[in-house]
Protein backbone atom coordinates (compact mmCIF):
# COMPACT_ATOMS: atom_id res chain seq x y z
CA UNK A 1 0.00 0.00 0.00
CA UNK A 2 1.20 3.52 -1.03
CA UNK A 3 1.71 5.71 2.29
CA UNK A 4 1.30 9.56 1.37
CA UNK A 5 1.11 12.33 4.19
CA UNK A 6 -2.01 13.78 3.17
CA UNK A 7 -4.82 13.83 0.45
CA UNK A 8 -6.03 17.35 -0.08
CA UNK A 9 -6.43 17.73 -3.92
CA UNK A 10 -4.89 21.17 -5.49
CA UNK A 11 -5.50 21.44 -8.88
CA UNK A 12 -6.80 19.52 -12.10
CA UNK A 13 -4.26 18.24 -15.37
CA UNK A 14 -5.14 19.66 -18.37
CA UNK A 15 -4.70 16.97 -21.28
CA UNK A 16 -5.02 19.95 -23.85
CA UNK A 17 -1.85 21.20 -22.03
CA UNK A 18 0.09 18.45 -20.19
CA UNK A 19 2.99 21.15 -19.24
CA UNK A 20 0.47 24.23 -18.28
CA UNK A 21 -0.51 26.20 -15.67
CA UNK A 22 -2.13 23.81 -13.39
CA UNK A 23 1.49 21.92 -13.03
CA UNK A 24 3.43 25.76 -12.94
CA UNK A 25 1.39 26.77 -10.42
CA UNK A 26 1.42 23.57 -8.30
CA UNK A 27 5.15 23.49 -8.42
CA UNK A 28 5.52 26.87 -8.00
CA UNK A 29 3.40 26.93 -4.45
CA UNK A 30 5.19 23.73 -3.41
CA UNK A 31 8.74 25.67 -3.58
CA UNK A 32 7.91 28.96 -1.71
CA UNK A 33 7.15 26.37 1.12
CA UNK A 34 10.74 24.78 0.66
CA UNK A 35 11.99 28.50 0.52
CA UNK A 36 9.74 29.79 3.59
CA UNK A 37 10.92 26.46 5.71
CA UNK A 38 14.76 25.94 4.50
CA UNK A 39 15.43 30.05 4.73
CA UNK A 40 14.19 29.59 8.27
CA UNK A 41 16.57 26.90 8.50
CA UNK A 42 19.40 28.68 6.57
CA UNK A 43 18.47 32.34 8.76
CA UNK A 44 18.70 30.41 12.57
CA UNK A 45 21.91 29.16 11.60
CA UNK A 46 23.67 32.41 9.83
CA UNK A 47 22.04 35.55 8.24
CA UNK A 48 25.53 34.95 6.23
CA UNK A 49 23.32 32.46 4.28
CA UNK A 50 20.35 34.44 3.18
CA UNK A 51 22.23 35.04 -0.14
CA UNK A 52 22.53 31.20 -0.95
CA UNK A 53 18.53 31.60 -0.69
CA UNK A 54 17.93 33.99 -2.77
CA UNK A 55 19.97 32.21 -5.24
CA UNK A 56 18.39 29.10 -5.16
CA UNK A 57 15.15 30.65 -5.07
CA UNK A 58 15.84 32.52 -8.35
CA UNK A 59 17.80 29.58 -10.30
CA UNK A 60 14.44 27.25 -9.52
CA UNK A 61 12.23 30.17 -10.59
CA UNK A 62 12.69 29.06 -14.25
CA UNK A 63 12.51 25.93 -16.24
CA UNK A 64 10.01 23.61 -18.00
CA UNK A 65 8.61 21.60 -15.16
CA UNK A 66 9.05 18.52 -17.57
CA UNK A 67 10.35 15.67 -14.87
CA UNK A 68 7.21 16.84 -12.18
CA UNK A 69 5.21 16.74 -15.14
CA UNK A 70 6.15 13.29 -15.98
CA UNK A 71 5.51 12.35 -12.23
CA UNK A 72 1.81 14.19 -12.31
CA UNK A 73 0.88 12.12 -15.40
CA UNK A 74 2.35 8.95 -14.35
CA UNK A 75 0.07 8.92 -11.30
CA UNK A 76 -2.67 10.15 -13.86
CA UNK A 77 -1.86 7.06 -15.80
CA UNK A 78 -1.91 4.56 -12.97
CA UNK A 79 -5.44 5.96 -11.14
CA UNK A 80 -7.14 7.71 -13.61
CA UNK A 81 -7.57 10.82 -12.30
CA UNK A 82 -6.79 14.17 -13.23
CA UNK A 83 -6.40 15.39 -9.51
CA UNK A 84 -3.04 16.01 -7.99
CA UNK A 85 -3.23 15.27 -4.23
CA UNK A 86 -0.85 17.77 -2.10
CA UNK A 87 1.42 15.29 -1.16
CA UNK A 88 1.68 14.46 -5.18
CA UNK A 89 2.62 17.50 -6.00
CA UNK A 90 5.67 17.51 -3.28
CA UNK A 91 6.70 14.38 -4.25
CA UNK A 92 6.74 15.97 -7.90
CA UNK A 93 8.45 19.22 -6.69
CA UNK A 94 11.20 16.81 -5.56
CA UNK A 95 12.28 15.73 -8.68
CA UNK A 96 12.48 19.78 -9.87
CA UNK A 97 14.94 19.89 -6.70
CA UNK A 98 17.18 17.37 -7.67
CA UNK A 99 17.27 18.83 -11.38
CA UNK A 100 18.08 22.03 -10.13
CA UNK A 101 21.09 20.37 -8.09
CA UNK A 102 22.23 18.62 -11.17
CA UNK A 103 22.22 21.37 -13.33
CA UNK A 104 24.11 23.91 -10.73
CA UNK A 105 27.09 21.05 -11.13
CA UNK A 106 26.54 20.48 -14.32
CA UNK A 107 27.48 23.77 -15.20
CA UNK A 108 30.43 23.60 -13.39
CA UNK A 109 31.72 20.78 -15.01
CA UNK A 110 31.17 21.84 -18.06
CA UNK A 111 32.59 25.80 -17.66
CA UNK A 112 29.36 26.82 -18.61
CA UNK A 113 29.19 30.88 -17.74
CA UNK A 114 25.47 30.80 -18.25
CA UNK A 115 21.75 28.79 -17.28
CA UNK A 116 18.42 29.96 -18.74
CA UNK A 117 20.12 33.47 -20.17
CA UNK A 118 21.12 34.08 -16.59
CA UNK A 119 24.58 33.82 -15.26
CA UNK A 120 25.54 30.27 -13.94
CA UNK A 121 25.17 30.35 -10.06
CA UNK A 122 28.97 29.91 -9.81
CA UNK A 123 29.86 32.75 -12.01
CA UNK A 124 26.60 34.56 -10.02
CA UNK A 125 28.80 33.51 -6.71
CA UNK A 126 31.98 34.90 -8.12
CA UNK A 127 30.60 38.13 -8.59
CA UNK A 128 28.96 38.11 -5.56
CA UNK A 129 32.72 37.53 -4.33
CA UNK A 130 34.01 40.74 -6.10
CA UNK A 131 31.28 43.16 -5.00
CA UNK A 132 31.80 42.01 -1.27
CA UNK A 133 35.06 42.38 -1.07
CA UNK A 134 36.06 39.40 0.27
CA UNK A 135 39.80 37.77 -0.10
CA UNK A 136 40.67 34.57 -2.28
CA UNK A 137 39.93 33.57 -5.41
CA UNK A 138 36.55 34.81 -7.32
CA UNK A 139 36.35 31.74 -9.25
CA UNK A 140 37.53 29.38 -6.68
CA UNK A 141 35.10 30.97 -4.23
CA UNK A 142 32.25 31.04 -7.07
CA UNK A 143 32.86 26.87 -7.64
CA UNK A 144 33.20 25.66 -4.02
CA UNK A 145 29.70 28.20 -2.99
CA UNK A 146 28.08 26.49 -6.17
CA UNK A 147 28.88 23.06 -5.23
CA UNK A 148 27.21 23.28 -1.70
CA UNK A 149 24.31 25.04 -3.21
CA UNK A 150 23.76 22.32 -5.33
CA UNK A 151 24.34 19.79 -1.93
CA UNK A 152 21.63 22.10 -0.40
CA UNK A 153 19.17 21.28 -3.21
CA UNK A 154 19.90 17.91 -3.37
CA UNK A 155 19.33 17.18 0.42
CA UNK A 156 15.77 19.45 0.15
CA UNK A 157 14.99 16.91 -2.46
CA UNK A 158 15.56 14.19 -0.83
CA UNK A 159 13.87 15.89 2.12
CA UNK A 160 10.73 16.64 0.45
CA UNK A 161 10.32 13.61 -1.21
CA UNK A 162 10.49 11.85 2.60
CA UNK A 163 7.72 14.41 3.76
CA UNK A 164 5.33 13.47 0.81
CA UNK A 165 5.65 9.97 0.58
CA UNK A 166 6.83 6.56 3.00
CA UNK A 167 6.05 4.20 0.02
CA UNK A 168 9.42 2.58 -0.10
CA UNK A 169 8.39 1.61 -4.08
CA UNK A 170 8.89 5.12 -4.92
CA UNK A 171 11.91 5.44 -3.05
CA UNK A 172 13.52 2.47 -4.49
CA UNK A 173 12.39 4.41 -7.87
CA UNK A 174 14.21 7.47 -6.93
CA UNK A 175 16.95 5.87 -5.52
CA UNK A 176 17.45 4.63 -9.04
CA UNK A 177 17.12 7.70 -10.89
CA UNK A 178 19.41 9.57 -8.53
CA UNK A 179 22.58 6.84 -9.05
CA UNK A 180 21.62 7.08 -12.24
CA UNK A 181 21.72 10.20 -13.34
CA UNK A 182 24.74 10.71 -11.29
CA UNK A 183 26.79 7.77 -13.09
CA UNK A 184 25.46 8.97 -16.25
CA UNK A 185 27.27 12.43 -15.57
CA UNK A 186 30.95 10.21 -14.66
CA UNK A 187 30.41 8.14 -18.16
CA UNK A 188 29.84 11.95 -19.62
CA UNK A 189 32.99 13.46 -18.01
CA UNK A 190 35.12 10.21 -19.09
CA UNK A 191 33.77 10.51 -22.53
CA UNK A 192 34.86 13.90 -23.06
CA UNK A 193 38.54 13.38 -22.06
CA UNK A 194 38.94 10.30 -24.25
CA UNK A 195 40.64 10.50 -28.10
CA UNK A 196 38.73 10.87 -30.80
CA UNK A 197 38.02 7.63 -32.32
CA UNK A 198 39.74 7.58 -35.75
CA UNK A 199 38.80 3.54 -36.68
CA UNK A 200 35.69 2.37 -37.14
CA UNK A 201 35.87 -0.19 -34.55
CA UNK A 202 36.91 2.62 -32.19
CA UNK A 203 34.08 4.93 -33.67
CA UNK A 204 31.50 1.75 -32.66
CA UNK A 205 32.93 1.51 -29.16
CA UNK A 206 32.57 5.79 -28.77
CA UNK A 207 29.18 5.64 -30.22
CA UNK A 208 27.96 2.56 -27.49
CA UNK A 209 29.29 4.73 -25.18
CA UNK A 210 28.08 7.60 -26.31
CA UNK A 211 24.16 6.04 -25.91
CA UNK A 212 24.84 4.85 -22.52
CA UNK A 213 25.49 8.17 -21.75
CA UNK A 214 22.50 9.27 -23.08
CA UNK A 215 20.12 6.30 -21.37
CA UNK A 216 21.93 7.20 -17.64
CA UNK A 217 22.38 10.76 -17.62
CA UNK A 218 19.29 11.72 -19.43
CA UNK A 219 16.36 9.30 -20.66
CA UNK A 220 15.81 7.34 -17.54
CA UNK A 221 16.50 10.89 -15.53
CA UNK A 222 14.55 12.75 -17.23
CA UNK A 223 11.20 10.72 -18.39
CA UNK A 224 11.31 6.76 -17.43
CA UNK A 225 11.90 7.36 -13.98
CA UNK A 226 9.61 10.51 -13.37
CA UNK A 227 6.75 8.52 -14.89
CA UNK A 228 7.52 5.71 -13.04
CA UNK A 229 7.88 7.26 -9.70
CA UNK A 230 4.42 8.61 -10.02
CA UNK A 231 3.17 5.37 -11.26
CA UNK A 232 4.28 3.57 -8.44
CA UNK A 233 2.84 6.63 -5.84
CA UNK A 234 -0.49 5.58 -6.83
CA UNK A 235 -0.08 2.42 -5.30
CA UNK A 236 -2.76 0.60 -8.01
CA UNK A 237 -0.29 0.14 -11.16
CA UNK A 238 -0.44 -2.99 -12.92
CA UNK A 239 2.85 -4.77 -13.91
CA UNK A 240 1.61 -4.01 -17.52
CA UNK A 241 1.53 -0.44 -16.92
CA UNK A 242 4.45 -0.21 -15.33
CA UNK A 243 6.14 -1.95 -18.62
CA UNK A 244 4.28 0.58 -21.36
CA UNK A 245 5.63 3.48 -19.38
CA UNK A 246 9.08 2.46 -19.02
CA UNK A 247 9.03 1.68 -22.66
CA UNK A 248 7.18 5.21 -23.04
CA UNK A 249 9.70 6.75 -20.82
CA UNK A 250 13.06 5.35 -22.86
CA UNK A 251 11.53 6.31 -26.55
CA UNK A 252 10.63 9.78 -25.14
CA UNK A 253 13.97 10.32 -23.11
CA UNK A 254 16.22 9.93 -26.16
CA UNK A 255 14.36 11.76 -28.29
CA UNK A 256 14.54 14.58 -25.59
CA UNK A 257 18.42 14.84 -25.66
CA UNK A 258 18.71 13.71 -29.34
CA UNK A 259 16.84 17.26 -29.58
CA UNK A 260 18.50 18.86 -27.09
CA UNK A 261 21.84 17.71 -29.27
CA UNK A 262 20.76 19.75 -31.76
CA UNK A 263 19.89 22.58 -29.72
CA UNK A 264 23.06 22.73 -28.33
CA UNK A 265 24.58 23.17 -31.57
CA UNK A 266 22.24 24.27 -33.54
CA UNK A 267 20.14 26.72 -31.20
CA UNK A 268 19.19 30.55 -30.52
CA UNK A 269 21.28 31.68 -27.24
CA UNK A 270 17.18 33.31 -26.85
CA UNK A 271 15.58 30.14 -26.96
CA UNK A 272 17.85 27.75 -25.47
CA UNK A 273 19.53 30.39 -22.82
CA UNK A 274 23.12 29.40 -23.59
CA UNK A 275 25.59 30.42 -26.60
CA UNK A 276 24.99 28.64 -29.86
CA UNK A 277 27.47 25.64 -29.94
CA UNK A 278 28.44 25.21 -26.37
CA UNK A 279 27.98 21.70 -26.42
CA UNK A 280 31.20 21.63 -28.71
CA UNK A 281 33.34 24.14 -26.77
CA UNK A 282 32.52 21.49 -23.78
CA UNK A 283 33.82 18.84 -25.59
CA UNK A 284 30.60 16.72 -25.61
CA UNK A 285 30.79 13.92 -27.71
CA UNK A 286 26.78 13.43 -27.94
CA UNK A 287 25.58 11.36 -30.99
CA UNK A 288 25.17 13.90 -33.26
CA UNK A 289 29.38 14.94 -32.81
CA UNK A 290 30.22 11.46 -33.64
CA UNK A 291 27.89 10.70 -36.77
CA UNK A 292 29.43 13.64 -38.18
CA UNK A 293 33.46 12.84 -37.15
CA UNK A 294 32.57 9.38 -38.34
CA UNK A 295 31.22 10.55 -41.53
CA UNK A 296 33.89 12.95 -42.33
CA UNK A 297 37.07 12.98 -44.36
CA UNK A 298 40.18 14.18 -42.90
CA UNK A 299 39.53 18.08 -43.62
CA UNK A 300 36.41 17.83 -42.51
CA UNK A 301 37.34 15.79 -39.37
CA UNK A 302 40.09 18.27 -38.34
CA UNK A 303 37.68 21.26 -38.53
CA UNK A 304 35.02 19.49 -36.38
CA UNK A 305 37.63 17.93 -34.05
CA UNK A 306 39.38 22.15 -33.64
CA UNK A 307 36.89 23.65 -31.80
CA UNK A 308 35.97 20.07 -29.46
CA UNK A 309 36.56 21.10 -25.88
CA UNK A 310 38.18 24.32 -26.76
CA UNK A 311 36.78 28.47 -26.45
CA UNK A 312 36.18 28.30 -30.16
CA UNK A 313 34.70 31.77 -31.49
CA UNK A 314 31.74 31.65 -33.38
CA UNK A 315 33.05 31.76 -36.61
CA UNK A 316 34.89 28.53 -35.59
CA UNK A 317 31.65 27.06 -34.21
CA UNK A 318 30.08 28.01 -37.69
CA UNK A 319 32.51 25.98 -39.71
CA UNK A 320 31.99 23.05 -37.34
CA UNK A 321 28.20 23.88 -37.34
CA UNK A 322 28.75 23.61 -41.03
CA UNK A 323 30.65 20.35 -40.82
CA UNK A 324 27.45 18.81 -39.06
CA UNK A 325 24.91 19.73 -41.46
CA UNK A 326 27.47 18.32 -44.84
CA UNK A 327 28.24 14.85 -43.35
CA UNK A 328 24.72 14.59 -43.19
CA UNK A 329 24.72 13.71 -39.14
CA UNK A 330 21.99 15.88 -38.45
CA UNK A 331 20.05 14.25 -40.64
CA UNK A 332 20.57 11.12 -39.05
CA UNK A 333 19.56 11.98 -35.71
CA UNK A 334 16.45 13.82 -36.92
CA UNK A 335 15.69 10.24 -38.47
CA UNK A 336 15.88 8.80 -34.95
CA UNK A 337 14.42 11.71 -33.06
CA UNK A 338 11.62 10.50 -35.88
CA UNK A 339 11.67 6.93 -35.38
CA UNK A 340 11.92 7.24 -31.67
CA UNK A 341 8.58 9.68 -31.47
CA UNK A 342 6.72 7.33 -33.42
CA UNK A 343 8.10 4.46 -31.29
CA UNK A 344 6.44 6.30 -28.32
CA UNK A 345 3.07 7.45 -30.16
CA UNK A 346 2.36 3.97 -30.54
CA UNK A 347 3.22 3.04 -27.05
CA UNK A 348 0.44 5.78 -25.92
CA UNK A 349 -1.50 4.51 -27.75
CA UNK A 350 -1.53 0.50 -26.98
CA UNK A 351 -1.64 2.03 -22.92
CA UNK A 352 -4.82 0.82 -20.52
CA UNK A 353 -5.24 4.15 -19.50
CA UNK A 354 -8.24 6.97 -19.99
CA UNK A 355 -8.73 8.68 -22.73
CA UNK A 356 -7.73 12.11 -21.27
CA UNK A 357 -4.93 11.01 -20.07
CA UNK A 358 -3.92 9.55 -23.32
CA UNK A 359 -4.31 12.78 -24.71
CA UNK A 360 -1.78 14.82 -22.06
CA UNK A 361 0.99 11.55 -22.71
CA UNK A 362 0.53 12.28 -26.20
CA UNK A 363 0.90 15.88 -25.74
CA UNK A 364 4.14 15.48 -23.57
CA UNK A 365 5.75 13.33 -26.25
CA UNK A 366 5.10 16.27 -29.08
CA UNK A 367 6.32 18.66 -26.22
CA UNK A 368 9.22 16.87 -25.89
CA UNK A 369 10.31 16.39 -29.43
CA UNK A 370 9.51 19.44 -30.91
CA UNK A 371 10.81 21.93 -28.58
CA UNK A 372 13.28 24.62 -29.30
CA UNK A 373 14.81 25.69 -25.95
Amino acid sequence: MASHVEESVLTELDPHDPLGAAIHDGVAAQLERVWEHQGAVLEDISPELTPVLAAAREFCAGGKRFRPACVLWGYAAATGSRLMPDWLVQLATSTDLLHASALVHDDIIDRSDTRRGAPSMHRRFEAEHCTAGLLGDPAEFGQSSAILLGDLLLMWSTELAGRASQDPEVHAQLAALRTEVTAGQLLDVLGEHRPIPATEAEFATAIEQAEAVLERKTASYTVRHPLLIGARAAGTATPDLIEGLSRLGSAVGWAFQLRDDVLGVFGSENETGKPAGDDLREGKRTLLVLYALQAADDDRRTRLAAVLGKPADAAAIADASAVIEETGARGRVEERIADLTAAARDTVAELDVTEAVRQGLAGLVELAVRRRG
